[in-house]
């Protein structure tokens, strides 16, 4: 069933006021299945997209009554069941130059922008920053919500600020670096501000003479085994994607949402009874006092990697993955991961949190 609204408000042309047209439609029991990467089959009372900042109030002002979910590339939710509210979706589009000089270029770009479409864009130009960044699922109104990392980068090393609407009042608010609190796949937007802001674009500082990060994780190995000894932006592009293709399963062949959990960060004394214990944990070091522990090695360690339970199960070739084989039921993959986040409390005294949001 389709809803439709419309509304046309004319006014004398003698007055100073413009003709205002209003045109809105909403979606009635829509499935959410193509706008999930697990590609949960399960429905949302009702659904609407939006493209523009006063396409996102107008919606507002109509469902404000209603229970409320904004989907970007929705690859970093798992839902339990059906949405029993208004699911709306960021289709903000552009990237805007919007400063630049010898040595940085600011980039304005729409939180509905597919996130690897960007990062392929700053590649093209020689602007660096993200490249370490490359194939990451989801939308770029998400990197800062979540701040996205991965191979020793993270969008705070590149975040100049992002505009958000205020839900409750419809304003528009601009929050710079200091305002948003990162931390590791945190920020305020998680925490304080959470369901209280809607991000509808993201301004990024790139280098036009970056350093490169192959240090981290399996990057050096990667242009090693390709013959680069002096690398670009693109070559370290091309090293993450395949390093991610190879242990990393597409969403279009089997329903994912990537890494489920966060590497769990603890103090170096525990780290260290831990080594005791097992002589090849391997780690990150945060800080003097904290240690990074890779969560996929724990998981994988404590035999769930590639364990399969009909219809879903833990991904073969990284532990940190869990997968929708086939039409799945989320509260099955969310129990799943009560009973890994309750063995490796039992095995190692850690307890993971997960990455992905549950609805």
């Amino acid at each position: 069933m389709m809803i439709k609204q419309s509304k046309t408000v004319f006014v004398h042309p003698k007055s100073n006021y413009i003709r205002i047209k209003f045109v809105k439609m909403l979606q009635e029991n829509v499935n959410l299945k193509p706008y999930n990467t697990f590609g949960l089959s399960i429905r949302t009372k009702y659904f609407a997209s939006f493209s523009s900042i006063n396409a996102l109030k107008s919606l507002l002002s109509e469902v404000k009554n209603e229970k409320l979910l904004i989907l970007g590339g929705g690859s970093n939710v798992l839902f339990q069941g059906n949405f029993h509210g208004v699911t709306l979706r960021n289709e903000i589009k552009g990237i805007e130059l919007v400063e630049e000089n010898d040595k940085n270029v600011i980039l304005k770009v729409g939180a509905g922008v597919v996130w690897h479409d960007f990062v392929m864009h700053t590649i093209s130009n020689g602007w660096g920053g993200i490249e370490n960044l490359s194939l990451i699922p989801g939308s770029v109104g998400a990197s800062p919500m979540q701040n996205i990392g991965a191979y020793g980068v993270e969008i705070k090393d590149v975040f100049e600020a992002l505009e958000a609407l205020e839900i409750e009042t419809g304003k528009l608010h601009t929050f710079f670096h200091e305002d948003c609190q990162f931390g590791y796949r945190e920020s305020v937007f998680k925490k304080e501000l959470k369901d209280q802001y809607i991000i509808t674009s993201v301004s990024y500082r790139l280098s036009k003479n970056p350093n490169l990060n192959t240090s981290y994780g399996a990057i050096e190995e990667e242009l090693k085994s390709r013959n680069i000894t002096h690398p670009t932006i693109k070559d370290v592009s091309d090293a993450v994607i395949a390093i991610r293709q190879s242990k990393l399963p597409d969403p279009k062949e089997i329903g994912n949402a990537g890494s489920f959990f966060k590497n769990p960060v603890i103090s170096q004394s525990e780290y260290e009874a831990l080594q005791r214990q097992y002589e090849n944990i391997p780690s990150y070091q945060v800080d003097e006092n904290h240690v990074k522990v890779p969560a996929g090695w724990l998981i994988d360690q404590s035999g769930w990697k590639g364990k399969t339970f009909g219809n879903y199960g833990v991904h073969k070739k990284q532990a940190l993955v869990l997968v929708n084989y086939d039409d799945a039921k989320g509260k099955d993959i969310v129990a799943l991961s009560d009973q890994i986040i309750a063995d490796i409390k039992e095995r190692y005294n850690i307890v993971l949190e997960r990455e992905v949001n549950i609805i």
